[in-house]
C-alpha cells in the first residue's frame, strides 16, 4: 500500500475517530455524574456543529454559484499570476463584504484557486478575510475606536501580503487536492470538464 493511499485512509477515518470519542466522551459522563468532562466536550462540539450547519451549507451554494456563473478568465485577468498588485484591492473587497468564522473562507479559497486565482492571492485573500471584515470592523471600532483599527490595518495587511509573497515561493503552483493530477473524483473531473469546454464555448 503506497503512502498516499494510507494518507486517503487515514484521512477518512480520522473524522469517524474524533466523533467516536466525543460520543464515548459523553456517555461516559452520562454513567459517571462526577464525570463533568465528557458532557462539556459534547455541548462545545454540538455547538460547533450547529454553528458549522448554519453557514457552511450557504457558503458551499455560493462557491457553486460562483463556479458556475464567473467565467474563469476574468478571474485569471483580476486576480490571477499576471494581475500583479492591481489584484490587491479586489481581494480586500471580496473579503470584507463577506461574513462568518475564517473556517467560510475556505471553500470560497479553493473556488478562486480552481478559477486561476494565483497562490499568493489566495493566501492574501485569507488573510483579509481573517481581519479585514466589514463586521468585525465595525465591532471593534465600537470598542477599540478608529486609530487602533487603523493602525491594525495598516500594520496588518503588508504583514499578509508578505506570507502570499512567502507561500508563492514555497508551494509554487499550487491547486486543491481536487485539481491535482490523478487525484480528481469522478464527479468534479467531470464538471470540470464541463465548465473548460463551456468557457471555450464563451471565449469562441
Amino acid at each position: 500500500m503506497t503512502a498516499r493511499k494510507i494518507g486517503r485512509r487515514i484521512k477518512a477515518i480520522l473524522p469517524w475517530a474524533a466523533a467516536g470519542t466525543v460520543a464515548l466522551l459523553w456517555i461516559a459522563s452520562r454513567l459517571r455524574p462526577d464525570f463533568s468532562f465528557g458532557e462539556r466536550v459534547g455541548r462545545s462540539s454540538l455547538g460547533f456543529l450547529a454553528e458549522i450547519a448554519g453557514i457552511l451549507p450557504a457558503m458551499f451554494i455560493l462557491v457553486g454559484l460562483f463556479e458556475v456563473w464567473v467565467p474563469r478568465a476574468s478571474i485569471e485577468r483580476f486576480l490571477g499570476r499576471e494581475a500583479g498588485w492591481k489584484a490587491v484591492p479586489w481581494l480586500v473587497v471580496l473579503a470584507a463584504l463577506q461574513a462568518g468564522p475564517l473556517y467560510g473562507a475556505f471553500p470560497v479559497a479553493v473556488g478562486l484557486a480552481r478559477k486561476g486565482c494565483s497562490t499568493r492571492n489566495v493566501f492574501i485573500y485569507l488573510g483579509a478575510f481573517s481581519t479585514l471584515k466589514i463586521p468585525l470592523l465595525t465591532f471593534e471600532v465600537g470598542f477599540l475606536g478608529w486609530p487602533f483599527s487603523l493602525a491594525r490595518v495598516l500594520i496588518s495587511l503588508p504583514a499578509f501580503i508578505l506570507v502570499g509573497i512567502l507561500m508563492d515561493r514555497l508551494v509554487p503552483g499550487w491547486a486543491p487536492p481536487d485539481l491535482q493530477a490523478g487525484s480528481a473524483p469522478r464527479g468534479l473531473e467531470k464538471a470540470r470538464l464541463i465548465n473548460q469546454t463551456r468557457e471555450r464555448e464563451e471565449k469562441q
